[in-house]
């Protein structure tokens, strides 16, 4: 069988999309789903995302990882799904879906830029030396010194497969301050199992962790990933962080077919 593919990017971030509203896809089958996200043996992708039918919003979002499982909220998937159903005319400038982590509202302008509301933020571990949340995914966030020459895959790999976080594992984040509203990131992704060039969840959990700490007291926080560069805003009060976006480039790469 055919099938018919979109290839998206969100600051390097990229994704497999699949129109699915007819329920055609294999959705249980790993090793296809594998299979398309490799870099040399497939089209190629950090994960792969199917959009379907849903009869109380616009559309569902199903999110894979490149190994095959279907994974936790992925921020830079979730704008670049907007986008593609902005392409294939589903949804105009301003849309609300379900994902795995409930309900997203998100619009996107005819320059591609995509702000996607996130989940509210509650609960906060900070420690001395790490921060960690859940942002839709779970994050570890750890500020680091000479980032640009950090092994983020053999540092990354080390937290996420390590006694802190279990059988389940987290995404890791390492963090460079650059002044009171800018940071840098670079992201180890679990299920990618190394470092991606840009990561939503994360780059949201590094805005809200730095928030949370005393790095910053913005509201509004730019930030440095590998692929380019993201904005996540929030309101802060009492009970944590509400009113979550994240703002970003979300670009339409190329279409083809390919056999299964």
């Amino acid at each position: 069988m055919q099938i018919e593919f979109y290839k998206y990017q969100g600051t390097g971030n990229d994704f497999v999309m699949i129109d699915n509203r007819s329920n055609f896809f294999p959705k249980d089958d790993v090793k296809l789903i594998e299979r398309l996200c490799d870099r040399r043996f497939g089209i190629g992708a950090d994960g792969l995302i199917l959009l379907e039918n849903d009869s109380e919003t616009d559309f569902r979002m199903v999110y894979y990882n490149s190994d095959g499982n279907q994974s936790s909220m992925c921020g830079n998937g979730g704008r670049c799904l907007v986008a593609f159903a902005n392409q294939l005319g589903v949804i105009d400038d301003k849309t609300t879906f379900i994902a795995t982590d409930g309900l997203h509202h998100a619009s996107v302008n005819a320059d591609s830029i995509v702000s996607l509301q996130m989940i509210d933020v509650n609960e906060i571990q900070k420690k001395d030396s790490y921060t960690f949340l859940n942002t839709g995914s779970p994050h570890h966030v750890q500020i680091v010194d000479d980032l640009e020459h950090y092994n983020v895959k053999e540092n990354g790999a080390a937290i996420r497969y390590g006694e802190l976080y279990g059988e389940k594992g987290s995404n890791v984040n390492f963090v460079k301050k650059v002044d009171n509203d800018t940071f840098s990131l670079r992201t180890y992704e679990r299920g990618v199992e190394d470092e991606t060039l840009a990561c939503g969840t994360g780059a949201t959990a590094v805005a809200i962790a730095m928030n949370a700490i005393g790095e910053t007291d913005k509201t509004s926080i730019n930030l440095n990933v590998e692929g380019g560069k993201l904005v996540v805003s929030f309101d802060k009060d009492n009970d944590g962080y509400t009113n979550v976006f994240l703002t970003g480039p979300a670009k339409f790469v190329f279409k083809g077919t390919i056999e299964i």
